[in-house]
């Protein structure tokens, strides 16, 4: 029926809630069922692929990527970043377009998708290794590292140290990611299991301690006063309860209180010998010395200054001069 004879017509009861229209077609719908038809509309577009989550944000989101920081594109897109990586990475072109969000030039030549994702992957983590090494990459990791992220150190007097994930090889395929505690200076495997998938190439050898040399104030000192205090503290007034700041005297060690307890066997509250055949043999590894003057005293060999070793080291010296190996026997017979 057209338009004009519609509004000439006298108005009619409309309906009950609930009523149908008769079967006229050509009804306009009531509010409330436009509005749920833009509400059906926007729904289908919102479900459509036109976020703009790039795919390095949504790599870095997944579970068991929360140790993962967004590489800049600036830096991917840089080919001396990328030196030697084409060669371990297949189908480096694809997985290249795939990280930056690239549309491929040739989409029917394109492999199957799951394989340029695992590409794309691997590159994505050999490219981080290197960039956690930079001054932005660095500066990205330390806000995670003072936010938490990492997680805490699982031993019991490490204090709940905060770790870096680290890896055990610079070549991925080898070992999984692992946790480094600047305090006990060993490394331990993550408690989730969501992190066995994540390969400790893509943090390497070197970001940890390479991050606790750029970052001081998040490393304990090399030396454990039982006290808590340092010689170079201020002293603290019998009426004052604050405790004064810690100040390492070298500028350039640890600027944080080390926890530098360790723990004792005991059996019925007697103390288990060094040298028993059950006794704690590599307990000396955990000590630190008490004062940073006993620093001084170790030689750059690890040797104590002064003690007797020196001079068993230089008698083997001299008796290893009549007693050295000839390594070409037939060139003196000539």
């Amino acid at each position: 029926m057209p338009r004009q004879q519609l509004q000439q017509q006298p108005p009619q009861q409309e309906p009950l809630k609930g009523e149908a229209h008769g079967g006229d077609a050509n009804v306009v719908p009531d509010g409330d069922e436009a509005m749920e038809e833009e509400v059906d509309q926007e729904g289908y577009a919102s479900s459509t692929p036109t976020s703009s989550l790039t795919w390095i944000s949504w790599f870095c989101s997944l579970p068991g990527h929360e140790y993962f920081c967004e590489v800049t594109e600036d830096f991917i897109e840089d080919e001396f970043n990328l030196t030697g990586l084409n060669s371990m990475v297949p189908f480096w072109k694809e997985a290249m377009e795939m990280v930056l969000d690239v549309e491929p030039e040739d989409s029917l030549k394109i492999p199957d998708v799951s394989i340029v994702e695992a590409s794309a992957e691997l590159m994505y983590g050999l490219i981080h290794q290197r960039y956690i090494l930079t001054r932005f990459g660095l500066n990205a990791m330390a806000e995670k590292y003072e936010a938490g992220q990492f997680g805490t150190c699982p031993r019991v007097y490490c204090l709940a140290c905060h770790v870096v994930p680290c890896g055990r090889s610079d070549m991925p395929g080898l070992d999984t990611v692992k946790l480094y505690c600047p305090n006990c200076n060993d490394i331990f495997t993550p408690p989730s299991s969501k992190f066995q998938g994540v390969d400790g190439a893509f943090f390497g050898t070197t970001f940890a301690h390479l991050f606790f040399q750029t970052f001081p104030q998040f490393a304990p000192a090399p030396y454990y006063s039982p006290s808590g205090l340092s010689t170079s503290a201020v002293s603290r007034s019998p009426g004052n309860s604050t405790q004064p700041a810690f100040v390492n005297p070298n500028p350039h060690g640890g600027q944080k209180p080390a926890a530098g307890k360790v723990y004792t066997p005991k059996i019925y509250g007697f103390r288990v010998s060094e040298r028993a055949k059950s006794g704690p043999r590599m307990r000396w590894l955990r000590l630190r010395p008490e004062i940073p003057g006993e620093l001084d005293q170790v030689d750059w060999r690890g040797r104590w200054i002064g003690s007797d070793d020196d001079e068993y080291e230089e008698d083997d010296d001299e008796d290893g001069e009549h007693h050295m190996e000839d390594f070409d026997p037939v060139g003196h017979n000539r």
